[in-house]
């Protein structure tokens, strides 16, 4: 028996048994300290020679605090991997104590960077009242000013009236504030609410609401002139000057007045806000009449109308609610809501503002403020002096004996007996005459003035917003098929294109006649805007990004979020199909744009919480103690280049998938400068190549000396807190003969870390190679030779040359420089050409669907189930579903039934399907001469044959080439060498035709095996085999049957 020491004292490792009599179960071992340790005796006899190494079997997986109270402890890696002591004690810990409480693209071009160009220079750009306050204000001054102001609040009572004017205005100016916040966080240009929607959140959310915001203008064109259209035929029926009937003289009316409009737009932005600032003078003068109007005392006319001046008993009599028709405040207030709307009419033309920055939020605001004090002034005024029912009958007066009541008391203490409309419906007051603006006025026909200068204003202001916002969205480039609309002309960069088609649009909407169906919808794509301004704004503060530095400070993130909320509920208080219909459409586009990964990058508030939300998920990791069950392989894959080795790549990505870490690493050797360089020139293109293929992998690369000090650095480094890697996966050094001592020394230097650092490690081998870069290099040398010849082509043309005569001499040159450039010197073309195709075929294969056939599982150490868990993992591939697990494993002569069956158990107990299980009972036989003098000829050059040297030659020798492999050291591992050798041949018989082989990898004890001989053995090992991959996990559980 071997002994050795350990800091409990001196006994017997029963692992190293050498009479080989016992069977292979488990016995209980007591120490002196009471521990336990349950271990099983040697399987010398499965393998042909003694080892610590354990066949796997189900004790090693039990949970600490088991039912037996102890358990079954593997050899850890160490015991295996670390230099044997003096006399060839090994140190280990004694027993494993049950406390019961341990569980096992390029981007493109960045739009915002662009310097203006020399043509902006004269372009048209207006200060904060013309460009700001004066669209806001004319936008939201509309017809409902004029016409249903005085019904909401003869229904709503002049009490909740002001509720509903000045919680639609919270709704705006809390719009207002975060719009501030957002334009004053960087250089706004040009698209409004799109830009800042899609700087703030990103290009799925401004995509999908900048189409809908371009075209709800386009349609909100067409709303308003039928409006103003609906206006001249009442005046035409009036005066009985019909054109053909009210349905087409509304089309004929709408689709003249639009193509004045157009006119007006594509005529310049400076015409249209000459035409903008006319219609305000108008619009002034037509409020101010009415102001003048409530205090000319009234007619007999206008009395029995309803209209009695300023009377505090019609004032009090009018705060009251008096809902009617199956009317309620929130009815009320949905057809009021739309009236407030219109804030964003400044920020649409945002790129042609003089300093969008600071007159956004001083001409919104304060456009907010004007309007609400004019709506709620105009409302007042009225409710202190029309009573709510009047039947426009002059004698209709108090007369003695005959009662005075139903809704006008006020009007029976004035004199007049307005009861008869508590009988049947009267056609004016509040309730009923949408023309009371015009009665109470000084002068009626500026009342219709003002309906003609709010309808054309808001039209106009429409018609110049859809085309910019339309602009922006196609300049972005984020819908493909519209970028023919993003060219502008003229020294503004008119979008002529953008204003033909909402021409068209609205003129379509025009002929349909009827827009009452339609309303509702435009009404909530401008309120899905309002939302996603409010929530970008409290997006950017959640994220707590340190871009996010707003000049505006006047806002709150909270009072943002509460925005979004009221927009989104409102949109449901006006029309609740329309709303659900605005967000199936938003949501369908932004599901096309996530897909079509648009290839900018805008630094959104969006990748800020990602990445805030990253790390908090990645702390909160750390606060939980891994667990077998959660156990997943993490990769670190040695790839080289993301290019280099496509098979490796593959088939690491298959192991990890989206659901586990997979990080790329290459390793540049060499002087530190030149290192660093060529790292970073290649980090973005390595991580971009990846993101092309659709492998969800990182990538990332180290400068060193050499190769194993640049690996030691990756493993030691990469990874943050409990995402780290866990596995290590790299290619089969098939050169290992010819590349030198360092290098050799180096690879295996690489595995002896893995093991020290306790990483999983996956070898994979495939005979015609993995590195393809020399393909690669070859290919994108005549990429820059074909690129070179048409820079010549065209160079040659600008010079006047004949075009055919030209295209020999190019056609020649570059001949001539793909020649220079590819030529290789042996072996010959034709020869090259069929090992780089067999290559490419072979480095691709993991790429294309398995075909039917076998994984073939050589699983003849215990290693904590790695070797069992990552075949597994692939069989659940789309890829790899086809393929089915076969699984191999060592057994001693005589006992093949009882190991077969105790391996069947302990899969059922894991869970994994496997189709066949094969126990190989004959491992221990020597292997053929042919196999063993292929052995020998693969080392003769690495051998030091020191036997036949007396002792000082033999050790001087050794000093000199201390790399190379001692006849000691052969005969002391002869027994390890011929298991390789053996196992070469079994996999031949067995697993010739499988599509993939999983194999246990052999360890070799530092210091003790020689570089070139764990070579020779891995080597030996997977030679003449289909693709191969040589797995030793960490020797801790990845497998439980536990629930």
């Amino acid at each position: 028996m071997e002994r050795f020491k350990s800091n409990r004292g001196e006994h017997v490792n029963p692992s190293y048994d050498s009479t080989l009599d016992e069977p292979p179960v488990y016995e209980e071992t007591n120490f002196s300290n009471g521990e336990h340790r349950a271990v099983r005796p040697s399987v010398v006899s499965a393998f042909g020679h003694d080892t610590l190494d354990r066949v796997p079997n189900i004790d090693f997986y039990r949970n600490a605090g088991s039912v037996s109270g102890h358990r079954a402890v593997r050899p850890s890696l160490q015991e295996l991997h670390d230099v044997f002591q003096k006399n060839g004690a090994i140190s280990v810990a004694d027993t494993e104590e049950d406390d019961g409480q341990r569980s096992n693209g390029a981007p493109s071009d960045d739009l915002e960077s662009a310097i203006p160009s020399d043509s902006d220079k004269g372009a048209v750009k207006f200060g904060w009242i013309r460009g700001v306050l004066i669209r806001c204000m004319l936008n939201i001054w509309g017809v409902m000013l004029f016409i249903r102001l005085s019904w909401v609040f003869g229904q709503a009572g002049w009490g909740l009236g002001i509720v509903v004017v000045a919680l639609s205005c919270v709704v705006t100016t809390i719009t207002g504030l975060s719009m501030s916040a957002i334009c004053t966080n960087g250089v706004v240009r040009g698209g409004g609410a799109y830009y800042l929607i899609s700087r703030s959140l990103g290009p799925e959310f401004g995509g999908s609401i900048g189409l809908i915001f371009a075209f709800a203008n386009a349609v909100a064109v067409a709303m308003y002139v039928v409006g103003f259209a609906e206006t001249v035929v009442d005046l035409l029926k009036e005066n009985s000057a019909m054109m053909v009937d009210e349905i087409n003289d509304i089309r004929i009316i709408g689709c003249i007045t639009v193509v004045l409009l157009l006119a007006i737009s594509v005529a310049g932005m400076e015409w249209e806000a000459k035409a903008q600032v006319v219609l305000l003078v108008i619009l002034l003068v037509a409020i101010a009449n009415m102001f003048v109007g409530t205090v000319i005392p009234a007619t007999t006319d206008k009395k029995s109308k309803g209209f009695f001046n300023y009377n505090p008993k019609v004032f009090s009599e009018n705060f009251m609610p008096a809902f009617r028709d199956g009317e309620t405040f929130f009815s009320v207030f949905a057809i009021f809501f739309p009236a407030a709307t219109g804030i964003l009419a400044g920020a649409n033309i945002s790129g042609d503002l003089r300093d969008p920055q600071g007159g956004l939020p001083k001409g919104t605001l304060l456009a907010i403020l004007i309007t609400g004090i004019t709506y709620l002034a105009v409302a007042l005024c009225v409710a202190a002096t029309v009573v709510r029912d009047a039947t426009g009958n002059s004698t209709d007066l108090i007369t003695p004996g005959i009662p005075c009541n139903g809704s006008a008391i006020a009007a029976c203490e004035l004199g007049y007996n307005f009861s008869s409309c508590e009988v049947q419906k009267c056609k004016f007051g509040l309730m009923n005459n949408f023309q009371v603006m015009t009665m109470v006025s000084g002068f009626g026909p500026l009342i219709i003035a003002g309906i003609f200068s709010a309808t054309l204003s808001s039209a106009l202001a429409s018609l110049v917003s859809a085309p910019k916002v339309f602009q922006a969205l196609c300049k972005d480039n984020i819908y493909k098929a519209l970028h023919f609309f993003a060219k502008g002309h003229g020294k503004n960069n008119e979008p002529i294109r953008g204003y033909v088609l909402t021409f068209v649009i609205s003129v379509a909407f025009i002929l349909i006649g009827d827009l009452n169906a339609i309303a509702p919808i435009i009404s909530n794509f401008f309120l899905a805007s309002y939302a996603l301004i409010n929530f970008s704004c409290f997006h950017a503060s959640y994220a707590k990004s340190p871009g996010w530095r707003p000049g505006y400070k006047y806002y709150n993130m909270w009072l943002s979020l509460l925005g979004a909320l009221l927009c989104c509920v409102v949109m449901f208080v006006i029309n609740w199909w329309a709303a659900l219909l605005t967000y199936g459409i938003e949501i369908l586009l932004y599901i096309y744009v996530t897909v079509k990964k648009p290839d900018v990058n805008w630094g959104s508030s969006t990748q800020a919480v990602t990445f805030v939300s990253a790390v908090n998920n990645a702390l909160s990791l750390t606060g939980v103690e891994d667990h077998v069950k959660n156990f997943r392989p993490q990769m670190l894959v040695l790839t080289g280049s993301a290019r280099t080795r496509p098979a490796l790549l593959d088939l690491a990505h298959a192991f990890s998938k989206n659901y586990g870490l997979c990080l790329n690493c290459e390793v540049f050797v060499g002087p530190r400068s030149e290192g660093l360089q060529e790292m970073n020139a290649n980090m973005e293109k390595n991580q971009l190549w990846l993101r092309k293929i659709n492998r969800k992998a990182f990538y990332t690369a180290v400068a060193c000396d050499n190769f194993r000090e640049g690996t030691e650095r990756l493993l030691q480094a990469s990874g943050l807190g409990r995402m780290k890697p866990n596995t290590l996966m790299m290619g089969f050094k098939r050169n290992w003969r010819t590349a030198g001592a360092e290098a050799v020394h180096n690879y295996v230097g690489v595995l002896h870390d893995a093991f020290d650092f306790e990483y999983g490690t996956v070898i994979l081998r495939m005979n015609e190679g993995l590195d393809v870069w020399h393909i690669i290099e070859a290919e994108e040398e005549m990429l820059r030779a074909a690129r070179e010849q048409e820079e010549l082509e065209k160079e040659m043309m600008t010079n006047g040359e004949k075009p055919r005569g030209l295209f020999r001499k190019s056609r020649k040159s570059s001949q001539q420089v793909l020649t220079t450039r590819v030529s290789v010197c042996s072996p010959p073309a034709p020869q090259v050409a069929k090992m780089n195709e067999k290559l490419l075929e072979a480095c691709t294969q993991f790429k294309k669907k398995q075909p039917k056939g076998t994984i073939d599982v050589w699983w003849l150490f215990d290693d904590g189930g790695l070797a069992l868990l990552l075949p597994y993992i692939l069989t659940t591939r789309k890829k790899w579903k086809d393929c089915k697990l076969r699984v191999f494993v060592a057994g001693q002569p005589g006992r093949s039934d009882l190991d077969k069956q105790e391996m069947k158990s302990l899969l059922e107990k894991f869970r994994i399907t496997c189709n066949d299980i094969n126990v190989i009972d004959d491992l221990h036989a020597i292997p053929s001469s042919d196999s063993l003098r292929k052995l020998q000829d693969m080392i003769e050059p690495f051998r030091l044959h020191e036997g036949s040297k007396d002792t000082a030659q033999a050790e001087a020798m050794q000093r000199e080439q201390p790399w190379k492999i001692t006849d000691k050291e052969l005969n002391t591992f002869e027994d390890k060498t011929n298991l390789q050798i053996r196992l070469n041949e079994v996999l031949k018989e067995n697993s010739k035709s499988a599509n993939l082989i999983v194999v246990s990898m052999p360890i070799a004890r530092k210091d003790s095996i020689s570089d070139y001989l764990y070579m020779a053995w891995l080597d030996i090992l997977t030679k003449d085999l289909p693709p191969t991959l040589l797995i030793r996990g960490n020797h801790k559980s990845v497998l439980t049957f536990y629930s």
